[in-house]
């Protein structure tokens, strides 16, 4: 399984870790879209930045 990740809002005036987060992800822009898989660290990083992101699971 993985996940797909699109970044849905905007990374100016966040917190520096939520940016550096969301670029690990590498997602630097709106509508960025990552194939993540699906394990414990990810859903971590989902976790922490789950306002600025939709999460889809993919097959």
């Amino acid at each position: 399984m993985s996940l797909k990740v699109t970044l849905t809002k905007s990374l100016i005036g966040r917190k520096a870790s939520h940016i550096a987060t969301a670029k690990s992800m590498k997602l630097f822009k709106i509508g960025d879209v990552s194939i993540q898989p699906d394990n414990a660290p990810t859903k971590g990083k989902i976790a922490e930045i789950s306002y600025l992101i939709e999460v889809e699971e993919v097959k």
